[in-house]
């Protein structure tokens, strides 16, 4: 009479030995107490496009003398560009650079960029205000 093949019972181990199936739904880790679940609010990346026209642009750090520098930059580009300024105009768009530099300096973020682009003989102004953590990741805002 043959020995048994696996010890006392007679049984044999299958070969190769079969692995538990994998679990249907991943396990969840445990959630905070007192959070409740919700779906997760997410704001959409805010961009500016400049695109099909001349455009200059310029970063600037949040001091003191920044908005007055943000309106030497201005006016000196759009004379570069061939608008005639005279002192009156040249004052208001001063003026209006001036103030968009200081909101957007009351901001809190460490830096500015000035945006200067035109078309048909009209100028955009644009101030931004750059905070760390709210930067757009490999995103060109002027194409």
């Amino acid at each position: 009479m043959a020995a048994p093949l696996d010890g006392e019972d007679g049984h044999r181990p299958d070969y190769p030995p079969k692995a538990p199936p994998p679990p249907k739904k991943p396990v969840e880790p445990p959630r905070p107490e007192g959070a409740a679940p919700g779906p997760v609010l997410v704001r959409a990346r805010l961009v500016a496009r400049i695109v099909n026209r001349r455009a200059a642009n310029w970063m600037l750090e949040n001091a003191p003398w920044t908005p007055g520098k943000a309106g030497r930059h201005v006016i000196g580009k759009l004379a570069e560009w061939g608008y005639r300024l005279d002192s009156d105009r040249e004052a208001n768009i001063t003026a209006v650079t001036v103030l968009l530099a200081r909101a957007a300096l009351t901001d809190g973020g460490r830096r500015i960029s000035l945006h200067l682009a035109d078309q048909d003989h009209q100028a955009l102004i644009l101030v931004l205000s750059h905070q760390s953590g709210h930067a757009p990741e490999g995103e060109d805002l002027f194409a």
